[in-house]
């Protein structure tokens, strides 16, 4: 009978080493299954805030993209196009036929005093033609 007692503690130690382990991990499960299902709450509100902020950006985008239509729209409704305005004044002619007779030639005459060439040959023309009628 002391052998069966020598066997049998042992035995009994071992097995409840083993149910306190048991016991243990048990508790360990539950308490990561806490864990996570608190670290799942927390990331489903961070996730609706952060779908609640897209979703009034994406509003406020478009209330943008039609004031910014709008604006669009008045802009070219109140401006017309203002026309071209003649570069050549009575003494800015004086001046281009002045060059044009010293052998200057029209691309000079036009960068010298500021206006567009083709008002330049223009007036050249224009020129030539009043003074052959005139001969």
């Amino acid at each position: 009978m002391l052998a069966i007692k020598l066997i049998a503690m042992p035995l009994v130690g071992t097995l409840a080493l083993v149910a306190a382990g048991l016991v243990l991990c048990v508790l360990l499960f539950f308490l990561l299954k806490i864990e996570v299902h608190a670290l799942s709450r927390r990331w489903q509100a961070k996730h609706k805030a952060l779908e609640e902020s897209i979703s009034r950006l994406e509003q406020a985008v478009e209330e943008l993209r039609i004031g910014l239509k709008e604006a669009d729209e008045r802009t070219g409704v109140l401006t017309p196009p203002t026309p071209p305005r003649s570069g050549l004044n009575l003494t800015t002619r004086a001046q281009a036929l002045r060059m044009f007779r010293r052998g200057e030639q029209p691309e000079r005459i036009a960068a010298a005093l500021q206006v567009p060439e083709n008002e330049v040959r223009l007036l050249i023309k224009v020129h030539r033609l009043t003074a052959a009628s005139e001969s």
